[in-house]
């Protein structure tokens, strides 16, 4: 990409949250989580100027049906590719709402902070997550607590996995939440198979410098993003939340081989999205 073609796309992108930043911060203001639909458009402009792809496959939560979404995390890209899809909020370290403009678009997106540095920061923050979900809201948790080279899956954590008895406690009748496995991956690029030395120019980890990461990232070509919906998990009153935890793991990392061996490259979302009332003996349900 030419220097003069990566000045005109952030132009446009700048002009894109001029259009949309302000409107949105109002209405937050005015509807708080039913203004959804600015960070999905401006997520969406990101992806169609900077030439990256998403596809689909499993079946994501219905509208308006909450769930807690536990994610491997690979990149800065995660956020964008899984905000394009549907209004949610994630779960963040307390530093992004500090950096700049990063931490505006965090908090436009509605990211819920923890202060890994703070006693009891896990308690408020499950306790938060668990109004949201309490709200009918989604929920992204990246449960590896960092991101990875993308090669393989880190242990997913289950402290913050928690808010879904929070949710439970919140809401008088409510029996269970949804635990939404999801896996993320970037297969192709430029409509060939990323090889180990461009990982690199995608997924953002360690102590990376985040301006020669971007330069890469742009001047790699367009590039295909795959985001799998595994199997729901019911979590109950009575769910051991590492069993949990454990379960959602091992849902995304049959998803993640399924997408290097090709199992998971079907682009559309199933037509017939999963119930608001997960029942314990559908079979599109994992019990735990």
């Amino acid at each position: 990409m030419s220097r003069f073609g990566l000045a005109c796309r952030v132009a446009a992108l700048a002009l894109a949250f001029v259009v949309l930043a302000p409107p949105h911060w109002v209405a937050l203001r005015l509807l708080g989580r039913r203004s959804a639909l600015a960070p999905i458009l401006f997520h969406r402009v990101v992806l169609r100027l900077f030439g990256v792809r998403v596809t689909q496959s499993g079946t994501p939560p219905a509208p308006g049906e909450a769930a807690l979404v536990l994610a491997n995390h690979v990149s800065w890209l995660d956020i964008i590719a899984i905000g394009s899809l549907r209004p949610l909020s994630f779960v963040a370290k307390s530093e992004i709402a500090g950096w700049p403009v990063i931490g505006v678009l965090a908090g436009l997106q509605r990211t819920i902070y923890i202060d890994r540095q703070r006693r009891g920061a896990t308690a408020t923050v499950s306790v938060a997550m668990g109004h949201r979900l309490a709200e009918g809201e989604l929920v992204v948790l990246f449960a590896e607590g960092t991101t990875g080279d993308g090669t393989r899956l880190l242990p997913f954590r289950s402290s913050l996995v928690g808010a879904a008895r929070a949710a439970l406690q919140a809401e008088v009748g409510r029996s269970r939440v949804r635990l939404q496995p999801l896996a993320i991956a970037y297969p192709r690029r430029n409509g060939l198979p990323v090889t180990r030395a461009e990982r690199a120019e995608i997924a953002w980890y360690g102590d990376m410098e985040l301006a020669p990461h971007l330069a890469a990232f742009v001047q790699g070509g367009p590039l295909d993003v795959h985001v799998a919906w595994g199997a729901p998990i019911a979590f109950e009153a009575t769910t051991d939340r590492k069993v949990a935890t454990a379960a959602a793991e091992a849902e995304v990392r049959a998803a993640l081989r399924g997408i290097g061996t090709g199992g998971c490259r079907a682009p559309e979302v199933s037509a017939s999205p999963a119930r608001p009332g997960l029942d314990l003996h559908d079979p599109e349900v994992a019990a735990v």
